[in-house]
C-alpha cells in the first residue's frame, strides 16, 4: 500500500439481491465494520436498493452508485444523475467498469464525461481501467491502461481525491488473478501516470485491484506497492468474505 494513505475497500454488489438481501447484507457488514477500522469500507448496491441501504448504515460505512449519467437531468429513459445518486445518500460512484465498457459501448471520452458529472455533484468517481486478456498477452496491458487513463479521468480528478481501479477484464469473476508482479507492475505504472500529470496530488490518490479478490488471496495483493484498496465483487456479497478482505488490509 501507499504509506500514509488509507486504504478502500469497495463492494460492487452489481445486479443481485432482493430488498431484503441487500438489508441483511449491508447489516452484517455495518456491524462488523467497527473489526476493521483501519480500512475505509464502501457498498455499491443496484440502484433501487441506494436509499434504503444507506439509510440502514447511516455512518458505519460509505454507500456509492455503480454508474451515473454525464447530463445533470433529462429525457434518459433508465439512467440516473449523480445528483440523484448523491440525493440518496451516495457519496462515491464507481464509473467505466469494463462490464459498462463492454455491455453498454462506452468508450473513454463517455466515462470522462461521466466523471465530470460525479465531481459537479460532489461525489468521489472510482474510474476503472483494464486490459482484455488478448492485450496482455500482445505485451500491450500497460500501454492500454494507461491510455485509458489518459481518456478517462478529468481535470480535477486528483483534487477531488479521485479513486483508480485496476481490473484486468479476463480476471473479473473468472477465479484467476495477474501474478503478484504483474500487479504490482501496472500499479506502478498507474502511479508514474498519475504523478506525471497531477503533480504531487497524484501520488496520494487510492489505486484499487479488482478481479477476484478473495479472503485467500487479498493480503498479499494488498501488500504490494500501490495498491491502496480493492475493488471486490462477488466476495463482496458475502458479509464474511467482505469483512475478512478489509482486516487483510491491516
Amino acid at each position: 500500500m501507499t504509506p500514509g494513505v488509507r486504504p478502500l475497500i469497495a463492494g460492487n454488489w452489481k445486479m443481485h439481491g432482493s430488498l431484503a438481501e441487500a438489508a441483511a447484507l449491508a447489516g452484517a457488514v455495518r456491524d462488523g465494520a467497527a473489526g476493521v477500522a483501519a480500512a475505509e469500507l464502501l457498498v455499491c448496491p443496484p440502484f433501487p436498493y441506494l436509499h434504503p441501504v444507506a439509510i440502514q448504515v447511516g455512518a458505519g460505512l460509505a454507500v456509492g452508485g455503480q454508474d451515473c449519467h454525464a447530463a445533470v437531468k433529462g429525457a434518459h429513459t433508465g439512467d440516473v444523475a449523480a445528483a440523484m445518486l448523491k440525493d440518496t445518500g451516495a457519496t462515491y460512484v464507481i464509473l467505466g467498469h469494463s462490464e459498462r465498457r463492454a455491455d453498454h459501448g462506452e468508450a473513454d471520452a463517455a466515462v470522462r464525461a461521466k466523471a465530470e458529472a460525479a465531481l459537479a455533484a460532489g461525489l468521489t468517481p472510482i474510474v476503472c481501467v483494464g486490459e482484455s486478456e488478448a492485450q496482455r498477452l500482445a505485451g500491450e496491458a500497460e500501454a492500454v491502461v494507461t491510455g485509458q487513463l489518459g481518456g478517462s479521468l478529468p481535470e480535477g480528478f486528483a483534487a477531488a481525491g479521485g479513486v483508480v481501479a485496476y481490473e484486468p477484464v479476463w480476471a473479473i469473476g473468472t477465479g484467476r488473478t495477474p501474478t503478484e508482479p504483474d500487479i504490482a507492475a501496472i500499479h506502478a505504472a498507474i502511479r508514474a501516470n498519475l504523478v506525471q500529470r497531477f503533480g504531487e496530488a497524484g501520488g496520494t490518490l487510492r489505486i484499487l485491484y479488482g478481479g477476484s479478490v478473495k479472503p485467500g488471496n487479498a493480503g498479499a495483493i494488498l501488500a504490494l506497492p500501490h495498491v491502496d484498496g480493492a475493488l471486490v465483487g462477488g466476495a463482496s456479497l458475502v458479509a464474511a468474505d467482505f469483512l475478512a478482505i478489509a482486516a487483510a488490509a491491516g
